[in-house]
């Protein structure tokens, strides 16, 4: 569906509508950034010749800019997507400093916790480029944080958290979030653990090193690759065999970080939840051609926190938030994600289902870059849990994933009168919106043969409630030497036991 119900149960929403992110925003969570500020500059200009002291290029400034980076790119993600923020940290009292505090407060962020001192150096990461080409960073910071500084900081974290919903942790190792702090944090959420006013705040936890913060029990962790590697004292392998190791390693990473779940971050090969029942989810990203982008995993990790603190479950949350993210990694600089613009991400699934022809030709180009097409099919109508995981899993036997969805006449001569409950045009928009999902194709015919044998993919995957045997479609995938790939079956998760459930007035189906 495309029309925002106005009393949508967020718990339950499990597709991306581009409804959702308004709604989302309505809710208006109030989130907690606490952690490491920076002001990023972005500096352009032309090359036209070297200096004469030393073989360097000289860049002849002609643009300068400045944007909220680390924390406060966090903080800037957040209140462009709807949230209520907050931001604690110190700053100095340099023009860095007082730049970064007018540019929150243009935004709309409460700045009461962002403490400055004189001896604090603002942390700036200024970037020089040329042509669309970054040819330099200078980083300039503190070298240590004044402690009374800390013992200021950490004496206003409790104020801080209170009437929050989420607190987003962000520690990029500067200092700013050393023991003082951390302790005052820890025992601010332990007075809402003994029921002090307010229910304890959704707790995520992005740092450059997770270990330290395992004793407050994170909701969330959000380690990258190289923090996951490090956290496991091993070199991780590129690609899928990436997601593997990571996935065999659950069980320590979530000792390791303390965290009821955690969310790892693989840049072009997108995310991959752990959690301790042993249910995983993938995201994959949709990467732009090379740019000058900064930040979105400061944008991943805010729409994340936004839509768990609303309510939304947590696997549509990652989906949500790799939307956000493959926003904007196609926009130069440090850039932030609005509501408006991840409603016209998710509103432009809506035309994307491709005639079998055009398909075809754009499958061949994948093929010429020897990548593995999975096709599978179905009817998709009201998506659920079961859905997801099965297409998540067909993902992962290919490169691309090929979803042909059955027309609404075929929907009709198969399940009867009353179905479809959504019409073609948006149940292709719903399932062109997961992230695992690379193309989706309409049929009319009673089978998906004739398709299968005019695409050829190299993995055919059905659900499994199916044997090969069963399926019309095995003899013409067998044809051309394909495989017929028969994947998870999820117990009690049918579309047609879900709009039971719903007529029949029996209230939410179990969610994973």
């Amino acid at each position: 569906m495309t029309t925002a119900p106005e009393t949508a149960d967020l718990s339950q929403q499990r597709a991306l509508a581009e409804w959702l992110p308004g709604r989302i925003a309505a809710e208006r969570p109030a989130v907690l950034v606490l952690g490491d500020v920076m002001l990023d500059g972005w500096w352009s200009g032309s090359i036209e010749r070297l200096c004469r002291e030393a073989p360097a290029p000289v860049v002849d400034v002609q643009n300068r800019e400045s944007v909220p980076g680390g924390a406060a790119n966090t903080a800037m993600n957040l209140a462009a997507l709807g949230a209520r923020v907050s931001v604690a940290g110190i700053i100095g009292t340099d023009d860095a400093g007082v730049d970064l505090r007018n540019q929150l407060v243009a935004a709309g962020i409460d700045v009461t916790h962002l403490l400055d001192h004189p001896d604090m150096v603002t942390t700036t990461k200024i970037r020089i480029s040329s042509g669309g080409q970054v040819m330099l960073r200078i980083d300039d910071s503190a070298g240590s944080v004044p402690a009374e500084a800390l013992a200021e900081l950490a004496a206003s974290v409790r104020a801080a958290v209170e009437h929050r919903q989420a607190v987003m942790v962000c520690d990029y190792g500067t200092g700013v979030l050393a023991d003082p702090v951390r302790r005052a944090l820890a025992d601010a959420l332990a007075g809402r653990d003994r029921g002090e006013p307010g229910a304890r705040p959704l707790l995520v936890v992005d740092s450059h090193a997770p270990r330290p913060w395992a004793p407050l029990h994170p909701d969330l962790v959000t380690p990258n690759a190289q923090e996951t590697a490090r956290m496991l004292d091993l070199r991780l392998p590129d690609g899928q065999e990436r997601v593997a190791e990571v996935g065999r390693h659950a069980g320590t990473l979530l000792e390791a970080t303390g965290a009821a779940a955690v969310v790892v971050t693989l840049d072009r090969d997108g995310t991959v939840l752990l959690r301790p029942d042993g249910v995983t989810h993938r995201t994959w990203a949709r990467p732009a051609a090379e740019k000058q982008a900064s930040g979105a995993g400061d944008t991943f990790v805010a729409a994340l926190t936004l839509a768990r603190s609303a309510g939304l479950p947590l696997t549509a949350s990652l989906d949500l938030a790799q939307s956000a993210a493959d926003v904007v990694v196609h926009q130069p600089g440090t850039s932030v994600c609005s509501t408006a613009q991840l409603s016209r991400y998710l509103k432009a699934f809506a035309d994307t289902a491709l005639d079998a022809g055009e398909l075809e030709r754009q499958l061949e180009l994948h093929r010429a870059q020897d990548q593995r097409i999975v096709l599978t099919n179905g009817c998709f109508d009201v998506l659920h849990s079961g859905h997801t995981r099965y297409l998540n899993q067909a993902k992962q036997l290919g490169d691309i994933l090929v979803v042909a969805l059955n027309s609404d006449d075929s929907v009709r001569r198969l399940k009867g009168d009353g179905r479809p409950i959504n019409a073609v045009a948006d149940r292709a928009a719903v399932v062109a919106a997961l992230s695992c999902v690379d193309y989706v194709t309409v049929f009319d015919t009673p089978t998906a043969a004739p398709l299968i044998r005019q695409l050829r993919p190299e993995v055919y995957a059905k659900g499994g409630d199916y044997t090969p045997e069963m399926l019309a479609e095995t003899p013409a995938v067998e044809e051309y030497g394909g495989r017929v790939a028969i994947l998870d079956y999820v117990a009690d998760r049918s579309t047609t036991a879900v709009v039971n459930k719903i007529r029949d007035g029996e209230g939410a189906v179990q969610t994973n």
